[in-house]
């Protein structure tokens, strides 16, 4: 597991079980307007990623992709609500604006965004990355990039919480 720099983590996630784990370490530190990235190939763990986020800021409702819907509200027992956007479909940064983008980004619910390089425009500038790869049949790869002082103090908590240090 090693740590690249100050605003990045990167280690090897060997099940989709771990993966999961991993999400709900991560979703435990988020907070209401907090945005997260998840970019990847197909099948590299980014709908497990945002299950165990979801799981671990307290949805209350099943996570499923949103790859034809392109948009998921889950909720929360305090009605905060998580925005699971799959940007796969889509066209470019406008059809994403068409789509409430702006909208969501004023709500101040969590929002949680696959294939975020399609719309990397749209974006907000402070976020967090997370690069899921393929390492084998088994194991994928997760990096994670902190960009702000937020998600910079983030990955500082999550780091303490996932790797012990």
């Amino acid at each position: 597991m090693p740590i690249l720099a100050e605003g990045t983590l990167e280690f090897l996630s060997r099940s989709p079980e771990q993966t999961l784990r991993v999400g709900v370490r991560l979703g435990e530190l988020l907070k209401p307007g907090d945005v997260v990235c998840m970019a990847g190939d197909l099948g590299s763990g980014k709908t497990t990623m945002a299950k165990g986020i979801a799981r671990g800021w307290g949805s209350l409702d099943p996570v499923t992709s949103p790859s034809y819907v392109i948009i998921n509200e889950y909720r929360r027992a305090d009605n905060a609500r998580i925005y699971h956007l799959d940007a796969f479909r889509l066209r470019g940064t406008q059809e994403i604006y068409e789509l409430g983008f702006l909208e969501l980004l004023e709500d101040g619910g969590l929002l949680l965004i696959e294939w975020p390089e399609r719309v990397a425009e749209a974006i907000p500038a402070e976020r967090i990355w997370v690069n899921l790869h393929w390492a084998d049949e088994s194991q994928r790869g997760l990096r994670f990039d902190a960009v702000g002082p937020r998600y910079e103090r983030l990955l500082r908590e999550f780091r303490k919480v996932v790797v012990g240090g």
